[in-house]
């Protein structure tokens, strides 16, 4: 896809309930066709932010057949949405209840949730607390039990430290990071995942998400037992859902996958070849199963 990524959105902020300001873009906003469907609200993963999805809104937003509105969120301390004082507040509780401010603050009183990694943890939450909201869901490489080695990946790889020298060098990291999972990606892809992970800031390429984010990820203690969210899945079974896989992830296993399925009952499953954690929902096939499933949803 083409590297305009700062227009076919309207920005918005949203005041969080302890009234930090968070970041959101508006795609399909201003087209009247948009306002019969459902609208798409989209969570990024861990460090990541509302770019991540730009690719799929444009996508989603200008179908020619079935626009939808779609919403993509920065996430507390991520993107251009503030960082917070108080790092205790970077936890899965207060930003599935951000989610619900902002739903409250965009007159949105029910969507289709897509959630990438963090982003579909949060959405576990908001099954077990919410699940009016939720017309459907797409999880994105994420469930309810993690592989302890897919978690050590994301740990050590927020943690290298490395800061890029130039965009050129951001893609090389990103190569370097994630080339041996994601065989079949094209240099413009990889040059978008590092427009939507890193941003300029005082003349420098910096990763756009607070620093602090990664130093909890870093105290974890990932040879402890590690909690699951199967309790919250429980909230999924009356809703549509999609997981997607990326055939290369070491975060969400196939055996978990399979287990998300038989407990769910109705789960549409998707491993896409070529992709790790977490795969890229704009490219080849994917726009069109996530479009196929979304049209069931209303």
């Amino acid at each position: 896809m083409g590297n305009d990524y700062e227009s076919g959105f309207l920005e918005k902020t949203i005041a969080a309930p302890d009234g930090l300001k968070l970041h959101a873009r508006d795609y399909g906003h201003d087209n009247p066709e948009t306002a019969a469907r459902l609208p798409v609200f989209c969570l990024p993963g861990l460090t990541r932010n509302s770019r991540d999805f730009h690719q799929l809104a444009l996508i989603l937003s200008n179908d020619e057949t079935a626009p939808r509105r779609v919403i993509t969120l920065d996430a507390r301390g991520r993107g251009r949405s503030e960082r917070d004082a108080d790092k205790s507040h970077y936890n899965l509780g207060v930003e599935a209840q951000d989610v619900v401010s902002a739903c409250a603050a965009l007159d949105i009183t029910k969507a289709i949730f897509v959630g990438t990694s963090r982003g579909g943890l949060v959405l576990h939450i908001l099954a077990a607390t919410h699940p009016k909201l939720m017309a459907a869901v797409i999880l994105n490489d994420i469930g309810p039990a993690l592989e302890i080695e897919g978690l050590r990946d994301i740990r050590d790889y927020l943690n290298r430290g490395r800061k890029p020298a130039d965009w050129d060098d951001a893609v090389n990291i990103l190569k370097e990071d994630h080339g041996a999972t994601f065989t079949t990606l094209g240099e413009q892809d990889w040059r978008d995942m590092a427009h939507a992970i890193y941003a300029e800031a005082d003349g420098h390429i910096v990763a756009d998400a607070d620093p602090a984010i990664a130093l909890i990820m870093k105290s974890i203690d990932l040879d402890a037992p590690q909690k699951d969210l199967w309790p919250q899945f429980e909230g999924f079974k009356p809703i549509p859902l999609m997981t997607i896989r990326g055939a290369n992830s070491r975060l969400l296993s196939d055996a978990a996958l399979n287990e998300m399925g038989r407990r769910h009952g109705n789960m549409t499953a998707l491993t896409v070849p070529g992709h790790g954690h977490p795969p890229l929902l704009h490219i080849d096939q994917i726009p069109n199963d996530i479009r196929a499933f979304i049209e069931k949803a209303g």
